[in-house]
C-alpha cells in the first residue's frame, strides 16, 4: 500500500509500551492535544468573555465541522462528554411503562445494558436481549458467505426477539466486546417498517467507518470521539431526530438557556450544565483535520490491514476463528479473536484478566481481554502509530507465555 502514516512521535505515547488498545482509550495526537490546551488557556485569560460572548459561536462552528464529517445537520447534534452520557440522555427521554420492552442483543456493551436495566426497573419495563452468539461459523469466517446472507442473519436474529411490547431497539454500530460492524442501516430500515425507534451506540464507528447519519436514519446516535477520531478525552456527541428534540430533557438540570441571550434551542439544556471547560469539544475540528490531512482512506486501509495481520497470526497461534468473515465489511481497525479454552482463566469480578495483566507486566503490551456470549476474546485495536512490529511483539509475548 502506497501510504506512509505519521511517525509515532506525532503522539505522546510512552516509548516502552506496545499500545494496542486504541478502541478503549485512544490517545490524541500532539496537534490535537495542543489545540485543546489552547482553548483552555483562552478560557482562563478572560472567562466572562469566553462563556458569555465566545463559547456558543465556537461550539456552533465545532459541531458544524463534526456534522459534516458524520453526514448530519448541525441542528440535530449536541456535544456531550462521551457515549455513556449520550445514552443516559436517551434513557431519560424514552417513555416506558410497566410491561414495555427495550431490545438489546448479546454483543452489546455492559454499561449500556446497565443503563437500560436501571431505566426499565424504574417503571416496571424489562430489557430483552436478542441472541446472536457466533452468528458466523468456520466456513463463513473465511468469507465464503455473501454480505447479503450475513446481513440477513444479523437482522433476522435481532428482529426475532421483537414483540408488540418492544418500544426501542438499542444496537451498536461496531460492537465493543466482539469488534463486529453491524448492518445498522438495514436494522433501522426494518425497525422503521415496524414503527420502532432505534438508538445506535456508535463510539467505535466514528472515523473507522464512513458514517452518514442521514443515510442510517436512526432516531438517536450516541458516540465518543476519543476513539478512532482521536479527539480529546471528554468529547462525544448525541444525535437526536427532530421529532424528539423539543421535549428532550438533559440528564441533569441547569439553566437550560443560552448564556449569550440567543433564542432558545434544544441544545442549550446540554451545552450549559454549569461551569465546565468545553475545550475537548472545541478541539474536535483539529482531530478531523488531522485525519483528513493524513488521508481517511489511507488511515482505514492501514489500520484494517494491521487488524487483518493480527487476526491471521492469532488464529494460527490459538487455533481459533474470529466470528466474522475476513472482509472490511465486517471489521475495520479492530479485531477480536477467541482465546482457546486452555487460556480462558476465570478472574474475580471486575478484575483484570490474568493474561491481560501478564502481557502488561512482563512484556509492556497494553491490550484488553473482552467477554461476549460466554467467550473470552483478545481484542486488538490499531491506529496510525501502530505497525506490524507491534503485532509481532504481541505474538512473541503470547508465544512465550504459552510455552
Amino acid at each position: 500500500m502506497d501510504f506512509k502514516p505519521p511517525p509515532r512521535s506525532a503522539w505522546s505515547i510512552q516509548d516502552d509500551v506496545t499500545y494496542l488498545n486504541h478502541g478503549s482509550f485512544g490517545p490524541a495526537p500532539l496537534v490535537v492535544q495542543e489545540c485543546r490546551e489552547d482553548w483552555s488557556r483562552r478560557l482562563q485569560r478572560q472567562p466572562m468573555d469566553f462563556f458569555l460572548r465566545e463559547m456558543e459561536l465556537a461550539l456552533d462552528e465545532a459541531i458544524a465541522s463534526l456534522a459534516k464529517f458524520v453526514g448530519a445537520e448541525p441542528r440535530d447534534m449536541v456535544f456531550v462528554d462521551n457515549a455513556t452520557v449520550a445514552m443516559n440522555v436517551v434513557a431519560e427521554n424514552i417513555e416506558l411503562k410497566s410491561g414495555d420492552e427495550v431490545l438489546l442483543n448479546d454483543h452489546e456493551y455492559g454499561a449500556v445494558f446497565r443503563i437500560w436495566r436501571q431505566k426499565c426497573e424504574q417503571v416496571g419495563a424489562r430489557v430483552v436481549s436478542a441472541r446472536l452468539g457466533n452468528f458466523s461459523d468456520e466456513e463463513n469466517s473465511t468469507g465464503n458467505s455473501s454480505q447479503i446472507e450475513m446481513t440477513r442473519r444479523v437482522v433476522d436474529s435481532i428482529f426475532s426477539a421483537v414483540t408488540e411490547k418492544t418500544k426501542l431497539i438499542v444496537v451498536s454500530h461496531i460492537t465493543s466486546p466482539s469488534a463486529i460492524i453491524f448492518p445498522v442501516s438495514e436494522i433501522c430500515r426494518e425497525a422503521r417498517s415496524r414503527g420502532i425507534p432505534v438508538c445506535i451506540d456508535g463510539p467505535h464507528a466514528i472515523a473507522m467507518r464512513d458514517v452518514s447519519l442521514k443515510e442510517i436514519d436512526c432516531d438517536f446516535y450516541c458516540a465518543s470521539l476519543h476513539k478512532w477520531l482521536s479527539a480529546p478525552f471528554g468529547s462525544g456527541f448525541l444525535y437526536v431526530k427532530r421529532n424528539y428534540q423539543q421535549r428532550l430533557k438533559p440528564h441533569m438540570t441547569s439553566w437550560g438557556r443560552s448564556l449569550g441571550g440567543r433564542d432558545e434551542r434544544w441544545q442549550d439544556h446540554i451545552n450549559w450544565l454549569g461551569t465546565r471547560d468545553p475545550a475537548p469539544f472545541l478541539a474536535v475540528p483539529a482531530a478531523i483535520n488531522f485525519l483528513e490531512e493524513v488521508g481517511l482512506g489511507g488511515f482505514r486501509n492501514w489500520t484494517h490491514q494491521l487488524a487483518q495481520y493480527a487476526r491471521q497470526k492469532l488464529e494460527r497461534l490459538f487455533d481459533t476463528h474470529a466470528w466474522v468473515p475476513d472482509t472490511a465489511e465486517w471489521y475495520g481497525s479492530m479485531i477480536a479473536v477467541p482465546l482457546p479454552a486452555s487460556d480462558i482463566k476465570k478472574s474475580k469480578p471486575n478484575a483484570m484478566h490474568p493474561l491481560q495483566r501478564q502481557l502488561r507486566e512482563q512484556f509492556q503490551v497494553e491490550i484488553p481481554i473482552s467477554e461476549c456470549c460466554g467467550q473470552s476474546f483478545l481484542r486488538v485495536s490499531c491506529h496510525l502509530y501502530n505497525t506490524s512490529d507491534d503485532i509481532d511483539r504481541l505474538i512473541n509475548a503470547l508465544s512465550n507465555l504459552r510455552t
